[in-house]
């Protein structure tokens, strides 16, 4: 089944509205950047980013983080039956699961991930905190993928690596601001390894020298992968790359203001200027895509099973296509075969 084409997707104008009201309240940032895409594919993608942060909410207000993703697994079972319960966020991306094909498995693991996040949890190893940044990110831009028409298996592990490496961005620039609120992402066994204690810094978070180690660390981890994500722009269609190797830039730019900084990021908050945005779109317009080709480096092993996923059609049409074609060259050396006066089943036991 080839993926579906944005251009054929439609929407309801009141539930287009409802969206961008959504949006505004939830995300200025996501709302201005959505402007860089194309008409069809940046109402789809609202209809997503709506219905993701009216998920979010719903867990992260809930008086008790199980009931709330109780309450959210069976609004998404109704999604996925076809009857969404009447939330607009609910009845826009229902419409955006018919159409794009967004398998079950990518929002589930989404909402796990803010259940996560409500739970406070902390993250022994970098690969537990991947497992985290693959939920809460990962999963976004694998469902943003298919909705610009991207099935194949390898552009859909780069855009999960972009969502990875943003999503260690985030933690890196709001070290200060999550300890302040009793929260912590760094990798624990790294804290221990430079000498902090991890109890002890959201205690009374404050900068040190060891602690700007393990923020570097984190960002240099990003920064592997924000270049073997950057590849698989070259697989979007070319209206999209624009606004998503402009967002690759600026996040990457956060990640350089924290640099600047000195790695603080407990007194200081890593920002890009409204003119260095700018300035990094006007770079991305500029960036030539044409014959690069997508890395063929496997998943990042927390993302593996989205890609799987989202990939499942793409590779049973490869199946299928390989079949074909094969049948097609057995008819024909049959028949060429015939045609010489050999008989095929004769050579064919030879």
């Amino acid at each position: 089944m080839p993926a579906s084409s944005a251009r054929d997707f439609r929407l309801d104008r009141s539930l287009q509205l409802g969206c961008d009201q959504a949006i505004r309240h939830g995300s200025k940032s996501f709302m201005v950047a959505s402007r860089l895409l194309p008409r069809h594919t940046r109402v789809a993608a609202r209809a997503l980013y709506a219905y993701c942060r009216a998920a979010d909410d719903l867990i992260d207000e809930s008086p008790c983080v199980n009931d709330g993703l109780r309450r959210l697994r069976v609004r998404t079972e109704r999604i996925y039956a076809a009857h969404p319960e009447d939330y607009v966020e609910d009845r826009a991306f229902a419409e955006v699961v018919a159409h794009f094909g967004i398998p079950k498995a990518l929002p589930d693991a989404l909402a796990e991930g803010f259940a996560w996040d409500a739970q406070a949890r902390r993250y022994d190893t970098l690969d537990d905190l991947a497992a985290y940044a693959a939920r809460v990110a990962s999963s976004v831009g694998v469902m943003m993928s298919m909705i610009m028409g991207v099935s194949d298996r390898h552009a859909l592990a780069r855009a999960a690596d972009l969502g990875l490496a943003m999503q260690l961005t985030n933690i890196a620039r709001d070290v200060g601001e999550d300890a302040r609120r009793g929260r912590l992402y760094l990798p624990q066994d790294w804290m221990r390894g430079a000498g902090i204690d991890p109890d002890a810094f959201i205690a009374a978070p404050k900068s040190s020298t060891d602690l700007k180690s393990v923020v570097e660390r984190l960002l240099v981890n990003a920064d592997r992968l924000y270049k073997r994500a950057e590849s698989g722009i070259a697989a979007l269609p070319p209206s999209c790359r624009l606004a998503i190797y402009s967002a690759a830039l600026i996040y990457q730019e956060i990640g350089q203001e924290i640099a600047k900084n000195g790695y603080d990021s407990v007194a200081r908050r890593g920002v890009t200027s409204k003119k260095r945005k700018l300035a990094l779109v006007a770079q991305a317009a500029a960036t030539p895509w044409l014959f690069q080709s997508v890395a063929t480096t496997p998943a990042h092993p927390t993302t593996q099973f989205m890609v799987d996923a989202a990939a499942v059609h793409d590779d049973a049409d490869i199946r299928g296509l390989t079949a074909k074609a094969t049948r097609m060259v057995e008819l024909m050396l049959s028949s060429e075969l015939r045609r010489r006066g050999a008989d095929p089943a004769q050579v064919s036991n030879g």
